[in-house]
């Protein structure tokens, strides 16, 4: 390691630790990403004397060399705007190039073929003041510096990585209850399709729910159609979050990698290609998705995790770009739960699906630069509160309705009460209770000037008993 600056500390919620080698230093990093980059660039920031750690940035290496300047100026630069706007901008930089040996290659061969690169992110980083204490390459269990002359310490054939749970490092997440999720392919490959034969009857699914559900989701499509669909899909996905209540009914039991199969296995099984379709196509009207977003903490928060994996797995060819929409959502739950590796990753891979995607960009934004996801949730919560207290008001007024005209209809009703009927004015009932019945009252009115007096026992129906 670069004499220059041979110790740094890295913190494990609330325990600090110091790594004096570059040997510690690669050790360390799956524990400060959460997991086992693979062909990956990471720049980690250094900050205070000690070379505390601080922000992190990842992305893929580009395959193509040509790529490699525009990649290192602009990850020296987020990483340093990031810090800024968090605390302050670093006072150091150590960087990381994790790739394993192509077909015939060799890991000191890797170390050779990368070490361009290594040289440009140390200029980047240099262009803003920032020195770059660091640059290891981790290639097929050894690891090789770009930075130290020295041979005793890293020697250029390489030096192996210490066995797993054995490093300082790995001792104090033990203690603190970190964990490694296993490498960065294996976590990408749990939300891709597994191209099993079984993509062929979701690909189906998901062609015939396009043709019916595509026509109500474009600009212009009538409102009352899109609201039945924003409800349909609302009710299905309550109905599959029921099923994910449930803990998975297969759990491998020669190691934690057949066990996460057995696991997606079942979930799989959960969900028919028909309803998949369904959800998925549902999920890229906006609204829609955000109600979704809702599922984000507790018991529903642990089972939407799941229902948006066997979602994702679904966007099979030529639908990957639907997958943004599962993609962010999982992400947004394992963020809000405490999972950031995860949600990185599931963000990652949405804006890989859709690099347009808003939420996406904003969430992963978020969640690299440490702010607290609390924000969030608290406005998704006032938003729920906040309908459902109008939806109270609503029903209780067509309670309201409904009960006024049940009142008003039931004396039309046969055997319902007879209607009111006014009353006479006093006097008029005790002058007509002595009248014979079919006789018409006398009285002024009954014998106006210029006719007859009236007939007694005329007859209903006719001239005189009208």
């Amino acid at each position: 390691m670069n004499a220059n600056h041979d110790e740094v500390n890295a913190s494990t919620r609330g325990r600090q630790i110091t790594l004096r080698s570059a040997s510690e230093l690669a050790d360390a990093l799956p524990f400060v990403l959460g997991f086992h980059p693979t062909d990956s660039v990471v720049l980690v920031a250094l900050h205070g004397e000690n070379g505390r750690f601080g922000g992190r940035i990842r992305i893929g290496i580009p395959r193509s060399p040509g790529e490699w300047d525009s990649t290192a100026d602009q990850l020296a630069e987020c990483l340093v705007d990031a810090c800024a706007q968090r605390t302050a901008p670093p006072d150091g930089i150590v960087g990381f190039l994790c790739q394993d040996p192509r077909p015939g290659e060799t890991a000191a061969e890797v170390h050779e073929r990368l070490r361009p690169f290594a040289q440009r992110l140390r200029t980047a980083c240099g262009a803003l003041d920032i020195p770059v204490y660091e640059v290891l390459c981790i290639s097929d269990g050894r690891h090789f510096s770009y930075c130290c002359p020295n041979p005793r310490c890293c020697p250029p054939e390489g030096t192996p990585l210490a066995l797993g749970g054995t490093s300082v490092m790995a001792a104090a997440a033990a203690y603190a209850g970190l964990q490694v999720r296993g490498s960065l392919r294996e976590m990408e490959a749990r939300f891709r399709p597994t191209g099993a034969p079984g993509d062929a009857p979701q690909r189906a699914a998901l062609d015939a729910a396009a043709a019916a559900v595509v026509p109500r989701l474009v600009e212009g499509a009538d409102e009352h159609e899109r609201a039945r669909l924003r409800g349909t899909t609302l009710a299905l996905a309550g109905r599959l979050l029921g099923r994910f209540a449930e803990p998975p009914r297969r759990i491998g039991t020669d190691g934690a990698r057949r066990g996460q199969a057995a696991v997606d296995a079942d979930d799989d099984a959960r969900v028919d290609p028909a309803e998949a379709a369904a959800v998925i196509l549902g999920l890229q009207d906006r609204l829609t998705r955000d109600r979704l977003a809702e599922w984000m903490e507790g018991e529903a928060g642990a089972a939407a995790a799941r229902l948006w994996r066997v979602l994702a797995r679904r966007c099979v060819a030529p639908f990957e770009e639907y997958a943004a929409a599962p993609l962010t959502l999982a992400g947004w739950v394992a963020w809000s739960t405490g999972d950031e590796p995860t949600a990185r990753v599931a963000l990652g891979l949405a804006l890989r699906a859709d690099p347009g995607y808003v939420f996406a960009r904003l969430l992963h934004q978020a969640c690299n630069q440490g702010l607290d996801p609390e924000t969030l949730r608290s406005c998704l919560r006032q938003e729920r509160e906040e309908r459902t207290a109008a939806e109270r008001t609503a029903a209780g007024s067509v309670r309201r309705v409904r009960t006024r005209t049940r009142t008003r209809t039931r004396g039309a009703l046969p055997g319902g009460p007879r209607p009111a009927l006014p009353k006479a004015r006093p006097g008029t009932a005790r002058r007509g209770r002595g009248t014979p019945a079919g006789v018409r009252p006398t009285g002024r009115a009954a014998t106006r000037p210029g006719r007859p007096a009236p007939h007694q026992g005329g007859r209903r129906g006719t001239k005189s008993g009208r």
